[in-house]
């Protein structure tokens, strides 16, 4: 392909293509670069997540099924930490 430069619409015609094809491959990279660190960061997160969880399942299984046995507090604390009336006895 044979490109006229003594145009000068054409020269500019020529110019304004590369820039605008520079731009879109840096646009390119910039997005690529956004996904890649977007990437990282969830694999870091879930990395840390999994951590946790190691952490808290080996706090569950030292304790048993009641990590903070609190005698006087009740069964749940959705019974405002209120004693059980006892069974009354026959």
């Amino acid at each position: 392909m044979h490109l006229k430069m003594s145009d000068p619409a054409t020269y500019w015609l020529n110019v304004m293509n590369i820039l605008l094809g520079v731009m879109v491959l840096l646009c390119c990279a910039a997005v690529a670069y956004g996904v890649v660190q977007e990437l990282a960061a969830r694999r870091k997160k879930a990395t840390a997540a999994a951590v946790l969880d190691h952490e808290v399942a080996d706090l569950v299984s030292a304790y048993g099924s009641h990590a903070f046995n609190v005698p006087g507090l009740g069964l749940t604390m959705a019974d405002g930490g209120e004693e059980h009336k006892k069974k009354e006895e026959r």
